[in-house]
């Protein structure tokens, strides 16, 4: 017997044969050596495949991207479609699917492999894929908690009620200057309920975010919720319990629809927008007197939406009176309808666009206040205060400071201002942004917002003797002395953001600069949360056996937290908010 060095290549030629080099096994039996020879073969082809790449063809953007080898194009062939599409089809993929990046940058990698790609298995979508994903998420989350720990966080709990099943639902996320993470999402259907119940759930997140990093925990205006809320201000005296400000707007807006000539408006508004947008002729025919332009907007909240629509009817008036007058619309089924005919009543009546106008001017400025907290990426502490001010200014500028024509909004506003929205963040946080500070200083020195800013010191500063400096430092703030007096740092007291500007020209006063961060940096809303309801839905409606719903779980948790990432990345959250949009609200009136 011949001994003979060598590896796994060597044994696979003696076993095979086709190596000069290489003597033949004759012990090997026939069907084994075939079998080796095929393998081979097969081995040699898909290496051979994989060796490949391609490029995609552009086309006219009608077909699907068709991917050739590089070699001459044949004019006279077919060209090819419908795998990708007809994949979407058999999956029921949404078709917005496609605006992700994520989709962009799988077929730019899809096209760049060539042909012999293995796709994934369910499996290992499943199970080792997705536990990578969550894993990356998880690192994401602690660069989070790093910001956390350094400038502070919000607490954010965005509830909502699934009416299918009838089932609470509660998301809880975080947010800081580094944008919004969502944490988990519970079913409290029994909890909301209770609000001792709801503190326990409170008080257990704040445990598990930290109670160091939690400066405020935000939920929406329930009686429960503020209940839950001033007890867990109780037992934790270093955050504060602070309601959802588009909540409380939102609250503001309805109280104000319920106003007889602003109700009327309303209701006929919703009526005409809901008989257009349920034929789809009619919408083509609005579409084409408007310039293409919609009569629904959609808010983020359901007042807002309401609001904003009409302010889209009384844009486009004269076009909708042009409609309803023209040659198409007498020539069309519309004129014999019921509802069109009661459309085109509303229409031309001047009564109804008279309330129009006044149920604009009353929510105008209210709806851009809403728009400027609704968000996390752009934090309105530092404003909401001045806000509302302006926003109650702007009313009575547009009826001509005609008291009696408004001191039932101010009294609606002003009700719900008090008892839920002014609270002491929103005092300190307007007595330290510089650009409110410094060119109101007759506004922002008084007894109310010092009270404010006060009570915040003695919250979360706990140690004595820093907040004895924090006072000592609020001097040279004041004075605009140290760096506060720089020209750098005059002339971009209202070109930076807060938070930012405090950190770049604060070093005069680190205690107080510390501070006035973690306070400028905070959100004033719970609202501002990409939500994808059918997802939560799938979450907490169906019946699955542990396995399963722990992979739901890490679905979800991957899923949210992308969505958010996605809209930090598209928003710019370093410019200021420029209160003077809230001036202009009314400008169509």
């Amino acid at each position: 017997m011949k001994e003979t060095n060598g590896g796994i290549s060597r044994l696979k030629h003696h076993l095979v044969g086709g190596n000069t080099s290489v003597t033949v096994c004759p012990n090997c039996p026939e069907h084994v050596r075939a079998e080796l020879q095929n393998y081979a073969i097969k081995k040699a082809e898909e290496k051979a495949a994989q060796s490949l790449r391609y490029q995609p063809v552009l086309n006219d953007g009608e077909d699907d991207v068709e991917v050739e080898p590089k070699q001459k194009a044949n004019p006279n062939k077919r060209k090819k479609r419908g795998p990708l599409d007809r994949w979407f089809y058999d999956a029921g993929i949404a078709f917005n699917a496609v605006t992700y990046d994520s989709f962009k940058e799988m077929t730019h990698l899809i096209a760049q492999y060539g042909m012999g790609l293995k796709p994934p298995s369910m499996h290992e979508l499943r199970v080792p894929l997705l536990q990578r994903e969550v894993a990356e998420t998880h690192t994401m989350l602690l660069q989070h908690k790093n910001e956390w720990a350094s400038k502070g966080c919000s607490l954010m709990s965005d509830g909502w009620r699934d009416s299918v099943v009838q089932k609470d639902i509660v998301n809880f996320l975080v947010n800081s200057p580094k944008g919004s993470v969502f944490m988990k999402s519970k079913e409290v259907s029994e909890v909301v309920k209770d609000a001792t119940l709801l503190f326990k759930l409170l008080d257990e997140m704040v445990e598990e975010v930290g109670e160091k990093n939690v400066v405020q925990v935000i939920t929406d205006n329930a009686s429960n919720y503020v209940k839950a809320g001033k007890l867990l201000e109780a037992k934790r005296p270093n955050l504060y319990w602070t309601p959802c400000a588009a909540h409380c707007l939102d609250l503001m807006l309805e109280d104000i629809g319920k106003l007889e000539p602003v109700k009327n408006a309303l209701k006929k508004c919703i009526f005409m927008s809901g008989y257009i947008y349920c034929r789809v002729p009619l919408v083509n025919m609005m579409r084409r007197f408007t310039n293409q332009h919609n009569l629904h907007r959609p808010a983020v909240t359901r007042f807002a939406t309401s609001f904003i629509t009409m302010s889209q009817f009384h844009i486009q008036q004269a076009n909708l009176k042009k409609m309803v007058t023209s040659d198409d619309w007498n020539k069309s089924k519309w004129p014999k309808e019921a509802g069109a005919k009661k459309m085109k009543q509303y229409i031309l009546q001047e009564s109804f666009w008279r309330n129009v106008a006044y149920a604009l001017k009353l929510t105008g400025p209210l709806v851009k206040v809403l728009r400027m907290v609704d968000g996390d990426t752009k934090p309105a502490m530092g404003y909401i205060y001045a806000a509302m001010d302006r926003a109650k200014e702007a009313i009575a500028r547009s009826f001509k400071m005609k008291q009696e024509k408004y001191e039932n909004v101010f009294e609606i506003i002003d009700r719900r201002w008090n008892c839920q929205l002014h609270q002491p963040l929103h005092a300190a946080g307007y007595f330290l942004n510089p650009a409110i500070h410094y060119a109101n200083p007759e506004d922002v020195c008084c007894e109310e917002v010092e009270t404010g800013l006060y009570n915040c010191i003695n919250r979360l500063v706990p140690d004595g003797e820093i907040q004895d400096k924090v006072m000592l430092e609020l001097d040279l703030f004041k004075k605009a002395a140290g760096l506060f007096g720089h020209n750098m740092a005059i002339r971009q007291r209202e070109m930076k953001a807060p938070a930012d500007w405090w950190s770049t020209y604060g070093s005069s006063a680190p205690n107080l600069r510390d501070f006035a961060v973690k306070v400028l940096s905070l959100t004033c809303s719970a609202s501002g949360c990409e939500r994808n309801w059918g997802v939560f839905e799938l979450l907490h409606t169906k019946r699955r056996n542990r396995l399963a719903q722990h992979r739901l779980n890490d679905m979800v948790f991957v899923k949210y937290n992308r969505a958010l990432q996605r809209r930090m990345k598209r928003s710019d959250s370093t410019d200021p908010i420029l209160l003077e949009e809230i001036d202009e609200s009314n400008e169509w009136l």
